[in-house]
């Protein structure tokens, strides 16, 4: 009698298909959550559409939309990769989701390259978005768009790094409120809406090295006024991305 064969063959799928199911997992889960959206998609687009429509700001020289919808672009990937991903990460760990998955056939990394790839799509949606908005409004951007992919791309890991430090280090709750907190402060004082050349000089100085700051700034410098490389904000980037995932990957508790 001959050995049959069986199917399903038993053990761990491959460790890409593995990323790939977590990854569109956790973009549902994202996409699904009524706050995470409210966060993430329709705060910084109602934020594009009024300031552009209301002169309530003094944004300078030219069209209100080209000096706001690079901020907003912005804020849009604080909210996803930061405030997003530190609370949804903070109550998955006092869960008890994190332990469980880490024992899976699913490796750690895997899973936090698959938390990284759910960024990405979602802030893809909200990048489309924002721009088919902004130039409704009349936008008129300029530059490279190689230079607006790496600044996004770094502020991401930036953010990112700072999201999971903090889910990793805080209790759920403290990471909702500190993290809601942080989006707010750094709505009003990260160069989004309120220009920094409006903050005192000392003050300023000390904004400018924000993550948030740079990203704005950055993209500003790009979008609204077609310059080069903007290499300080790239450098202050890559300084919060080196800082922030190390941080994380160093005192991040999985229970």
């Amino acid at each position: 009698m001959s050995a049959g064969t069986y199917a399903p063959r038993p053990g761990a799928a491959p460790v890409g298909r593995m990323i790939a199911a977590q990854a569109a997992l956790e973009t549902k889960m994202l996409l699904r959550n009524g706050e995470q959206l409210l966060l993430t998609v329709i705060i910084p687009a109602l934020l594009l559409v009024l300031f552009s429509a209301v002169d309530v700001v003094d944004t300078g020289d030219g069209e209100r939309v080209d000096f706001l919808a690079p901020g907003v672009l912005a804020l849009a990937v604080m909210s996803t990769a930061f405030t997003g991903q530190a609370i949804a990460t903070g109550f998955e760990r006092r869960y008890g989701v994190l332990k469980r998955l880490g024992a899976s056939p699913l490796p750690r990394w895997a899973l936090m390259t698959a938390k990284t790839l759910s960024v990405l799509v979602t802030e893809l949606l909200q990048v489309v978005l924002l721009t088919v908005i902004a130039f409704a409004l009349g936008w008129s951007p300029h530059g490279n768009p190689a230079w607006v992919v790496l600044l996004l791309l770094l502020g991401t890991a930036a953010f990112s790094g700072l999201g999971l430090l903090m889910a990793g280090t805080l209790k759920a709750e403290a990471t909702l409120a500190a993290a809601n907190l942080v989006f707010i402060l750094l709505l009003v004082a990260g160069g989004v809406i309120v220009p920094l050349d409006k903050f005192p000089d000392a003050v300023r100085s000390v904004l400018e090295l924000l993550p948030i700051a740079a990203l704005s700034d950055g993209l500003r410098e790009v979008l609204q006024h077609g310059a080069a490389m903007p290499a300080k904000d790239l450098v202050v980037l890559a300084v919060w991305t080196v800082l922030g995932l190390g941080a994380a990957g160093r005192f991040f508790r999985w229970e």
